[in-house]
């Protein structure tokens, strides 16, 4: 014993078992995860850069003293309410393990959420000015509500107050039709259900079968900033801000504040003021109108008399209608009197016109004017086949730079047709060659496939057990027989072996069989039947195989 002691703890190992460098990883691994299995692990996420090109996301959970390697799997990141950032502190839930490719351990994360309302608001923040970045919070991108809306679309829970509100006060301010799209504004798959609700709103056709609102309303009660968590979710605010229909926030009380306050075309601090936005009063409405009339009857009624009493001014303002016409009356006498006048000389100048130009309209003069017309008409014909000759000739020109044009562009494509037929012939060649090649492999392939199958038939066939000396019982309906119990006396059975069958006839003094196969298999035997007689066993026909 105390040489023992005294020998070097390497020698004292000798005889230890020996791991391999795997056998030791996994039995660590199997340690590790008995002992913890699922834990919560409160820390700052470090080293996040988004998920990897395999959708997997890896990064480290470290606090004042230490850091623990933790990876997300693709579906649950995906599934995930609330996903990892740099620099948030979250708490973890999931499953200690160990990698062996490293020699680390690390945690499998399954849930995540932030660690109090420090780190929710936060985030918040973060959201907000990525969103601000992009422009979603533009005054200039809002829209401007209807003063009347035919429709009005309403998203929240169909169970809350919050749609009773909304109705009663419409119902008081002026009754509308209103769409209900029920969601769900609290917990997991809240914020998919709401920004589907809007989106769904948005993409009714007009005059469908259920009609498109002319506004919509988003609304949930008050409540923590974790209850309106759903309203600070990304796709909650894009979907607001990529609607079409003009939208009013209506989230919790007035001192909370959502994202999706800021991406809404208008702001309500409660639901109730909401709906009081949506619509205006009817009774306010009526006696607005009721006034408009009065004062237009009665500004119609001072533009009559207005206008009457300045017709009345103008009528006294305008001489008699004898005064008026008397001038007029006295040029037309002065210009009857000297009508016949007027007509005399007239007619007095036509005709020493008429003289004057018979006088110079002579014979000559005529074929003076032929012979003009005939020169000019003479001139214009040669000009006309000069033309026509030039016309020709350089048509003809023309015409024969295009054949040689033609006739050259012809031998060059035809030339590049046959090159591209030789190549197209060398490619075709080199296909078949490659197809012939992958045909032979083919067949190869199926030819050991077909063999292969022919040794594992033949292996596992019951006649290489016959051929080993066994024998394959039968009953007379072809059935096998597994136990003695199965067969009664005198029954008629069938032996096979490897070279043939013979058939045989059981001892008729041996027990009866238990009653324990169906009656298809076994046929029970009459406790009183006479016992038959021994058969001698004759070999029977092997019968075909196939």
């Amino acid at each position: 014993m105390p040489n023992r002691l005294l020998m070097p703890p390497a020698e004292q190992l000798l005889n230890a078992p020996e791991f391999t460098v795997s056998e030791l990883s996994q039995s660590l691994k199997r340690t590790v995860e008995d002992a913890f299995g699922h834990v919560r692990v409160r820390g700052e996420i470090s080293g996040f850069r988004g998920a990897h090109s395999s959708g997997h996301c890896y990064f480290a959970l470290k606090d004042e003293s230490a850091k623990i390697e933790a990876v997300i799997w693709k579906g649950v990141h995906g599934r995930m309410r609330f996903k990892p950032q740099e620099g948030l502190e979250v708490i973890a839930t999931g499953k200690l393990t160990t990698y062996p490719g490293s020699s680390k351990y690390q945690i499998v994360i399954e849930a995540l959420e932030p660690a109090g309302i420090g780190a929710l608001m936060a985030l918040m923040e973060e959201r907000k000015k990525k969103l601000a970045a992009e422009g979603l919070f533009d005054e200039a991108r809002k829209q401007l509500l209807p003063w009347l809306p035919e429709v009005i679309g309403v998203v929240t829970s169909p169970t809350g107050a919050v749609i009773r509100d909304i109705l009663h006060r419409l119902e008081d301010r002026f009754p509308r039709h209103v769409l209900v799209w029920p969601v769900k504004v609290q917990g997991e798959g809240s914020a998919e259900q709401v920004a589907a609700a809007i989106r769904g709103f948005n993409a009714l056709p007009e005059g469908g079968k259920i009609p498109r609102p002319d506004v919509l309303i988003v609304a949930r009660g008050g409540g923590s900033l974790e209850d309106l968590w759903s309203f600070n979710e990304e796709i909650v605010v894009r979907a607001a801000a990529e609607s079409m229909i003009p939208l009013i926030s209506a989230v919790g009380h007035e001192t909370d504040i959502t994202l999706i306050d800021f991406v809404a075309d208008k702001r309500a601090p409660t639901p109730t003021a909401a709906a009081e936005m949506a619509v205006p009063v009817r009774s306010d409405l009526f006696v607005e109108v009721a006034d408009l009339a009065r004062r237009t009857r009665a500004y119609w009624q001072r533009a009559h008399e207005s206008r009457r009493s300045e017709l009345r001014a103008a009528a006294r303002a305008l001489p008699a209608a004898g005064d008026l016409l008397a001038i007029p009356r006295q040029r037309l006498d002065s210009a009857g009197a000297s009508l016949p006048r007027g007509l005399k000389a007239n007619t007095h100048a036509h005709f020493r016109r008429f003289t004057a130009a018979s006088a110079k309209l002579t014979l000559r003069v005529l074929h003076g004017q032929i012979s003009q017309a005939d020169h000019r008409l003479t001139v214009c014909g040669e000009r006309l086949g000069l033309s026509a000759r030039s016309l020709l000739r350089r048509r003809r020109d023309r015409f024969a730079g295009l054949e040689v044009r033609l006739r050259a562009s012809k031998l060059s494509n035809a030339q590049a047709q046959r090159n591209a037929i030789a190549r197209q012939r060398e490619r075709t060649h080199r296909l078949a060659e490659r197809a012939g090649r992958a045909l032979a492999t083919l067949l190869q392939r199926l030819d050991a496939r077909v063999e292969n199958s022919g040794k594992l038939l033949s292996a596992l066939s019951y006649r290489g057990v016959l051929a080993r000396g066994f024998a394959l019982v039968r009953d007379e309906a072809g059935h096998p027989l597994h136990a003695a119990d199965a067969i009664g006396p005198g029954a008629r059975v069938e032996i096979e072996f490897a070279d043939g069958r013979v058939g045989a006839t059981a001892d008729a003094d041996r027990p009866a069989p238990a009653a324990k196969r169906a009656p298809a298999q076994a046929k029970p035997a009459a406790q009183d039947a006479k016992p038959a007689p021994k058969r001698v066993a004759k070999p029977v026909d092997q019968g075909n195989l196939f």
